[in-house]
């Protein structure tokens, strides 16, 4: 009897809706309001109406032979029948199935919740907080004093259900494998720090009188390398020979992350009991539960709805792709207008300044795009048609993530494939509508520039989201306090009751306003609350391996804000918002998909890095075929002596065409000297003909690429062959629990 009594206890009420009081002009919305909750009693389920000044109240009760019904239908399925206890059923369940409950049932005319919800006939909807374990959650694991604890995962899957729970198992994972990344870029970093002053390449840049060419039309002049000898030095930190091995490293780890993880979570799903669930056949369950003579939803394929979704899929990636071509006109017209500029410091450093704009406005537009991919990838899981809440969760996903990664990543791979390499030369510039000419790379490599672009927006993103993250919740909560009245405080007899919720007895009306009061004021959630989470972390996952090549640090802020991010999410579920709707899951569904996806795009990109974007490859080319120890010569002199000048190709003003290139001012240096000629960073000869050695460097360039992802390819597999996906121990517990069931159910059969 205290299990069906427990049913009724106003410290369990499963589900709580709240509508706005309507005046006669609403008359309509109020008998939909109306007629929703009487269907909602020819099913049996108990309301309880309370009105607090313009607001109605209404806590729903589920009666026991509901649950007993889904308890039955567990135990015949086929995928769910050895995946739960089911002789009980708990709090986080009856949130589950009620929830499911008031989203399927339709008005006579066929609006459901949702579409009363957005007609705003009802005002919120929401399952209520349990204070105990609330108040537990607080003091284990909701609070920044608490960031190097570990998690009471086991507690969070009780309250909050399996998908949470394996949300916060999956992200704990992750930050404590970024330790070894973290460390190893570090040291990637000091090993750039420790031949800072001694490399040959920065006393080059740093000592030399080389004359370059202006970086712009008209107002740009001839400037000295040695200008730029701070930009040489930041490029050493992170262009270094480490990177290559740190580069395979991370390609690696990112494939022995997931398979670890797999092990990790088969641990965890094999103690809940869930290993072998299925969400759809629980979906299905729960559909008859609702209604008895339900009509099963079937599966349907259409090649004119697929056609149409892969056409406009394409359309809004070309879009995108377009945003990242305006980017680049952007930086262009911004270099010429910082270069035109009365401020000597920003017009020297037009293109650097140019840089960082490119980098803030990338961030902008990766603000405004992600509420437009939002809506265009729900758009697109409508068109589909979907059989499932399940189905149209994975769809939206995967499409999701794709327009999100192409609009973050887009003018990355710009920066790091195509930045100086298609801007021309001297007398042969390529130029935008035949006016602004493209940007250049420094003459100490496009790599720096790849990691001033990722460092701008992985820090913008990290800090402002987490900032928004936890002030948009906590303000909306005071917001609506300072709207509300105050309530007097709980009686004594209530008191004890919401102490030990398992005591039962009523609540008085004015400690249940209180309550559902409370949880009113807290931020809403919805169905897609932890995507959002997911997708953040999953985007910041593909910056830590995608380019960690140009950025080595990148796992060392991805495990600080890690680190954070816990505790900010955590805080954020257990006290600034309500209570989501607990899910039973087994796994982190599609995003395993999308991160082993992740995980082969960062072997392949990784490799262009090195081979196509850093400087690695020249200067391996230079040191053994060119420079002072070519052919095996042995000499005192440092291998990489001359590299930047061998990088260098000259442009002379009487050659035919650089004369109407640059005019007589743009040759006057900042000394006041006239210069005939200056250098351009390219491998060409005085005709201006690519040399031999462009075309050997492109060969090795290539060669490199291709040796580097079938290695790096080989160790994944292997890595992924070498750890198996479940402990020997949970796959020997599974089979000791099916074995001793079976035999329960032969007892039973022969009793």
């Amino acid at each position: 009897m205290k299990g069906h009594r427990r049913q009724y206890t106003p410290l369990s009420y499963d589900y709580i809706l709240v509508a706005k009081m309507r005046d006669d002009q609403e008359r309509g919305a109020f008998l939909k309001q109306t007629e929703f909750i009487e269907e909602l009693k020819k099913k049996n389920l108990r309301v309880t109406k309370i009105i607090d000044e313009d607001l109605v109240f209404y806590g729903i009760q589920a009666p026991k032979e509901i649950f007993d019904r889904y308890r039955y239908l567990l135990k015949v399925s086929d995928a769910c029948n050895w995946s739960s206890d089911q002789n009980c059923v708990p709090l986080s369940t009856r949130i589950r199935i009620v929830h499911f409950i008031l989203n399927h049932t339709p008005l006579r005319s066929g609006e459901d919740l949702r579409a009363l919800m957005r007609k705003k006939v009802f005002d919120a909807k929401f399952c209520l907080h349990e204070k105990r374990k609330q108040r537990e959650l607080k003091q284990s694991w909701a609070r920044w004093t608490a960031c190097l604890q570990g998690q009471p995962i086991t507690a969070v899957r009780n309250y909050f259900g399996e998908k949470v729970a394996l949300y916060y198992l999956w992200l704990g994972w992750y930050t404590y494998l970024l330790l070894p990344p973290a460390l190893i870029g570090i040291i990637i970093f000091l090993y750039g720090l420790a031949f800072f002053n001694s490399s040959p390449l920065i006393h080059e840049v740093c000592n030399v009188t080389t004359v370059m060419c202006p970086l712009c039309d008209n107002k740009c002049k001839v400037w000295q390398l040695s200008d730029t000898c701070t930009y040489a030095k930041v490029s050493q930190l992170f262009d270094n020979n480490g990177t290559v091995l740190f580069a395979m490293f991370m390609a690696v780890w990112a494939t022995l992350f997931l398979e670890f993880w797999k092990r990790h979570r088969a641990s965890y799903v094999c103690e809940w009991k869930v290993f072998d669930w299925c969400e759809e056949e629980e979906e299905l369950i729960l559909e008859i539960v609702n209604n008895p003579d339900c009509e099963p939803k079937e599966y349907k394929h259409s090649y004119m709805r697929s056609t149409l979704v892969l056409v406009c899929v394409t359309l809004m990636i070309l879009v995108i792709i377009g945003l990242t071509h305006a980017l680049v006109v952007f930086r262009v017209m911004a270099a010429v207008f910082l270069a035109k500029g009365s401020w000597e410091f920003l017009s020297t450093h037009s293109n650097s300044g140019a840089m960082m704009l490119g980098a803030f406005a990338h961030y902008l537009i990766i603000t405004v795009m992600t509420r437009i991919n939002r809506i265009v990838a729900m758009k697109l899981c409508q068109i589909e048609e979907t059989r499932s809440f399940a189905a149209t969760e994975k769809s939206f996903t995967v499409k999701m993530f794709t327009f999100q990664f192409f609009t973050y990543f887009s003018s990355l791979f710009y920066v790091a494939f195509f930045l100086g390499r298609i801007n021309g030369h001297p007398g042969d510039y390529v130029r935008i509508a035949g006016k602004w000419r493209l940007e250049e790379c420094h003459p100490s490599g496009c790599l720096t520039d790849l990691f001033i672009q990722m460092a701008i927006i992985m820090v913008l993103k990290q800090t402002i989201n987490n900032v928004f993250e936890f002030a948009g919740p906590w303000f909306f909560r005071w917001m609506k306090r300072r709207k509300s009245k105050k309530l007097q405080r709980k009686c004594a007899h209530c008191y004890l009751k919401d102490e030990d919720s398992e005591r039962g007895g009523e609540l008085c009306e004015n400690c249940k306003l209180k309550d559902w009061l409370n949880n009113y004021r807290l931020g809403d959630v919805d169905s897609f609350s932890l995507f959002n989470e997911f997708l953040e972390m999953v985007i910041q996952f593909s910056f830590t391996t995608i380019f960690v090549a140009a950025f080595p640090l990148a796992p060392l802020l991805a495990l600080i804000n890690n680190v954070i991010e816990i505790r900010l999410d955590a805080i954020k579920m257990v006290t600034l918002e309500r209570r989501m709707v607990p899910k039973k899951t087994n796994d982190i569904g599609v995003w395993i998909d999308v991160l082993e996806a992740i995980g082969v795009l960062a072997v392949i990109a990784n490799g262009l890095v090195i081979g196509v974007s850093s400087d690695f490859i020249p200067r391996l080319v230079y040191s053994y075929y060119y420079g002072p120890c070519a052919n095996g010569t042995v000499t005192d002199t440092d291998c990489m002596v001359g590299y930047i000048q061998n990088t260098l190709s000259i442009a002379r003003v009487n050659d035919l065409g650089i004369s109407k290139e640059f005019s007589a001012e743009q040759m006057v240096t900042s000394s006041g000297l006239n210069v005939t000629s200056c250098s351009y960073k390219d491998y060409r000869r005085s005709d201006y003909s690519l040399t031999p050695q462009f075309w050997l460097i492109l060969a090795v360039r290539f060669a490199f690429v291709i040796l580097f992802e079938h290695v790096v390819v080989i160790c994944k597999f292997v890595a992924a062959w070498f750890v198996p996906s479940a402990p020997m121990q949970v796959k020997n517990d599974r089979l000791f629990d099916k074995l001793e069931r079976l035999k329960q159910e032969l007892r039973s059969f022969e009793a």
